[in-house]
């Protein structure tokens, strides 16, 4: 099926919490970065994000993006025995001080 509904964790231990998606693909939840993301400074995120529809995608993309001005772009994959599972690409922006400092302000 592939619906983004419920809880999904990494291989680094990172968690997401998604909220039931909506009728046109939208969804909110929480994401807890894992050990491996730093200190205990680091605490959960609120996301937002979209997913297509997977009645008409069998194995659909998603989206979303959390408060620290990360996003994750993935998609959902659906094994041969049932089991969903998601990869995905994350960027993180930080600030840069300038233009010239741009090409180092995306991870």
């Amino acid at each position: 099926q592939c619906l983004l509904s419920g809880t999904w964790r990494s291989d680094t231990g990172c968690r997401m919490v998604v909220s039931v998606l909506s009728e046109d693909g939208r969804f909110s939840g929480s994401y807890l970065p894992g050990p491996a993301a730093g200190g205990p400074e680091i605490l959960t995120s609120a996301l937002e994000g979209s997913q297509q529809d997977a009645g008409v995608v069998p194995q659909p993309t998603f989206s979303f993006t959390t408060a620290w001005t990360t996003t994750f772009l993935g998609q959902c994959y659906v094994g041969t025995k049932g089991e969903e599972t998601l990869h995905a690409l994350w960027l993180m922006r930080e600030a840069a001080d300038s233009p010239t400092d741009d090409w180092k302000a995306t991870r």
